[in-house]
């Protein structure tokens, strides 16, 4: 035998086993965060990823002494973590990212406290409240070269990726001519949200409105990933108040309509659904794909077609989760572009509420410019 052959054999090993370290490394570690905010109800998602190991948080920012002390108790957490100053904080903790757990009516101050320092923001949905933070939010990140997402429940669905890839990719029913998404609960009072949620959502300028604002960025946001990016020609809209007892500064139902050049949107955005629905339909030239759930898909190829329910196939790790994805983007895996949580996306879907909350308040039909 060789008496080479065994060195070679040994170096082999050793470069193995020196990939397979790297490889676990860097798959075990961990994202660095700071959160702004615990008066989101959506806090308890990094939280609980918190408690299972899943992320480091680093720092919270929050002024509510209650909210402090009952996330204190509830996650263990030292008094080191908490720093009513987010500019202050992100300076002595340098996070690879803040989420903004917050009234949508302070994501921009969050923005401004983290773009200067490099440092990107993630916030839930929707972005902004008015066009006008947008636009400043925006400018900020261009500005620092950070970037700056939105979290939305459904960008995580199985079954939405495979629509678009059915819809889009595959051209399986041909070009899209009307899209209707329904989006809502029975209410955020009916469901018994926080008080500390209820009181901003409930609020026309902390939220931005009701039910129009809270579930009409679902629709918005998944019409503008259907359009490629492109903005609708016009906006028509109409909300109601069913619950004014309930809800006396807001809406509480809202129906959005979106005119596209070639096809149409209807958003049904409501807090009085019997029952939580997250759905997405889908009519195209030949076909029809339903969206049911987050892994049920409802298909009809064809007339004369029997509808087929399908399991969509599970989603890749990057883009299975808000934490997958902000640590694959974060390191160079995959970029945002057009994607659901993308700015350039998020910036439209600003303009389309605004523009939804004007028609509803003018009785006009609104153009997008």
């Amino acid at each position: 035998m060789n008496q080479n052959f065994f060195p070679k054999i040994h170096s082999l090993a050793i470069s193995l086993i020196l990939i397979l370290c790297c490889t676990t490394v860097h798959a075990q570690k961990k994202l660095n965060v700071v959160v702004a905010g615990l008066n989101h109800d959506h806090v308890y998602q990094i939280m609980n990823s918190y408690e299972k190991g899943e992320v480091n948080i680093v720092g919270i920012s929050e002024g509510d002494a209650n909210l402090i002390m009952r996330f204190k108790k509830r996650y263990n957490l030292p008094d080191s973590l908490f720093n009513q100053n987010l500019s202050l904080l992100l300076k002595a903790k340098k996070p690879e990212v803040v989420l903004a757990y917050n009234a949508i009516n302070d994501h921009l101050a969050v923005v401004e406290a983290a773009a200067p320092l490099g440092i990107s923001v993630m916030v839930e949905k929707p972005l902004a409240t008015t066009v006008k933070q947008a636009e400043r939010m925006a400018q900020l990140a261009r500005q620092y070269q950070i970037h700056l997402l939105t979290n939305y429940e459904t960008t995580w669905y199985a079954s939405n990726q495979e629509a678009y890839r059915k819809t889009k990719t595959n051209n399986e029913i041909g070009k899209i001519r009307k899209m209707v998404v329904h989006d809502g609960h029975q209410g955020p009072k009916e469901i018994n949200v926080s008080s500390e949620f209820l009181n901003w959502l409930t609020d026309p300028v902390k939220n931005g409105g009701g039910a129009i604002v809270d579930f009409g960025c679902y629709g918005a946001n998944l019409m503008t990933w259907l359009m490629d990016g492109k903005a609708p020609v016009a906006v028509t809209a109409i909300t109601r108040q069913l619950k004014k007892d309930v809800y006396p500064y807001v809406d509480d139902d809202a129906t959005i309509l979106l005119e596209y050049p070639e096809a149409t949107g209807i958003i049904e955005a409501s807090w009085n659904w019997p029952f939580s629905i997250k759905d997405l339909e889908i009519f195209g030239q030949s076909g029809y794909i339903q969206a049911v759930n987050p892994t049920l898909l409802r298909v009809k190829e064809k007339e004369g077609a029997t509808y087929k329910e399908t399991t969509a196939a599970t989603l890749s790790r990057n883009i299975s989760s808000p934490l997958n994805y902000l640590s694959a983007l974060l390191r160079n895996e995959i970029h945002p572009e057009r994607d659901l949580t993308g700015l350039e996306n998020n910036l439209i879907v600003v303009k389309i509420l605004e523009a939804a909350r004007i028609s509803a308040k003018t009785g006009r039909r609104v153009l997008i410019k």
